[in-house]
């Protein structure tokens, strides 16, 4: 059986592979599409009877979904990949890495857990769809899957989502349920071997942050990211927020997190220009920011990068570091701030650091701005 499947991105890129959660499809990943077409291959995929993925007969396991994935991989000759799992997509992530390790570069692990739930709970679930169909739950899953806040302000994006979820066959619901019920990793996940990045929503009632702990304590030198303001369907929700950390963790190391955070807001020509000039003088510095300013805090997920360049801009205002801020009038500009936005920043900054200071920046953003934009 072939699943349904669609390959995007860069044909010279590493590949990441993304698995959805149960009730959803490959376009469950579309917030995060964009960024991840610039740098990687991307694969997404339909898990059996999802979507446009035929049905498979007999009982499921997440070890059986897990081993269809890698029949995909064989068939387009993807040797060694990244995997991104969301919740079961996550499970199926994870075994992937257990069942063939030779095959996984990193892991990003959101919304997931070693061990769902209770079996009872699965079963009536598994039993409830097939009597009356997906739709009978599907208000009960957008509360699990988003908070109060997203469904009151955003009710086309749940509309959709839930549109999604009561689509999805009852048959394949249900033994993804029945799945569940026997998935339980917990003392296994000592032997992954991939590096790997766990991702938790703080307001997840299906998989709480201390899964996401236990998870990462289980996986050797694994971290976790907790996300606020989000439920289960976190990539959603917060999608600027995860989409950072995502790619943080396809990063790998402190140092291309960095990198990659660092071409993200400053731009690939700045950051080769910087690279090209550096010396052996100069070449500890580079690493240095590299890996703490832009890997260790830039990276961080909790302010977006439009918020950190409004508290870069005040910091470099108040302290008169005028080359740093012409380079961070230019990433405010990359990072979705207005003319008027960085006008009002430097205003704002003047109350507390003084008016010959903003009167400087005022200059040089005028100037840098007027460069970048003549019109």
């Amino acid at each position: 059986m072939t699943l349904h499947h669609v390959l995007d991105g860069r044909p010279d890129g590493e590949v990441v592979v993304l698995a959805s959660s149960l009730g959803t499809t490959h376009e469950l990943w579309e917030p995060q599409l964009a960024a991840l077409t610039a740098r990687y291959r991307v694969l997404r995929f339909d898990h059996r009877g999802h979507g446009d993925s035929p049905m498979v007969d007999g009982p499921w396991t997440v070890d059986d979904l897990a081993l269809e994935l890698l029949g995909l991989l064989d068939e387009l000759d993807l040797r060694r990949v990244h995997v991104a799992g969301i919740s079961l997509g996550g499970a199926l992530a994870i075994a992937l890495a257990l069942a063939a390790p030779e095959r996984v570069g990193r892991l990003v692990l959101a919304s997931t857990s070693a061990r769902f739930g209770t079996p009872e709970g699965w079963h009536d679930r598994a039993r409830v769809v097939r009597e009356q169909g997906v739709g009978a739950i599907a208000d009960a899953g957008m509360e699990r899957w988003f908070t109060r806040r997203m469904r009151t302000e955003q009710p086309d994006v749940v509309a959709r989502y839930r549109g999604m979820l009561a689509s999805t066959s009852a048959e394949a619901y249900a033994r993804c349920c029945e799945a569940l019920v026997v998935w339980d990793v917990t003392d296994r996940l000592s032997s992954i071997q991939a590096p790997t990045l766990v991702i938790a929503a703080r307001e997840d009632p299906t998989s709480p942050p201390e899964h996401a702990r236990l998870i990462a304590a289980r996986i050797p030198d694994a971290r976790v990211v907790e996300l606020r303001g989000a439920a289960h369907i976190v990539n959603v929700e917060r999608p600027e927020a995860f989409t950072r950390a995502l790619l943080a963790g396809l990063a790998g190391d402190v140092y291309g997190r960095g990198m990659a955070v660092r071409r993200e807001v400053l731009g690939d020509e700045h950051v080769d220009a910087a690279i090209e000039r550096t010396t052996a003088h100069t070449a500890g510095f580079q690493d240095l920011i590299t890996r703490y300013a832009w890997g260790e805090v830039w990276a961080r997920p909790d302010l977006d990068l439009r918020s950190r360049s409004v508290a870069t801009l005040a910091a470099l205002t108040s302290l008169g570091r005028e080359h740093e801020l012409e380079m961070h009038v230019r990433a405010a500009r990359r990072n979705g701030l207005t003319t008027d936005e960085i006008a009002e920043v430097l205003l704002h900054v003047a109350v507390y650091a003084g008016v010959p200071a903003t009167n400087r920046a005022l200059a040089i953003a005028q100037r840098v701005l007027a460069e970048d934009d003549p019109r």
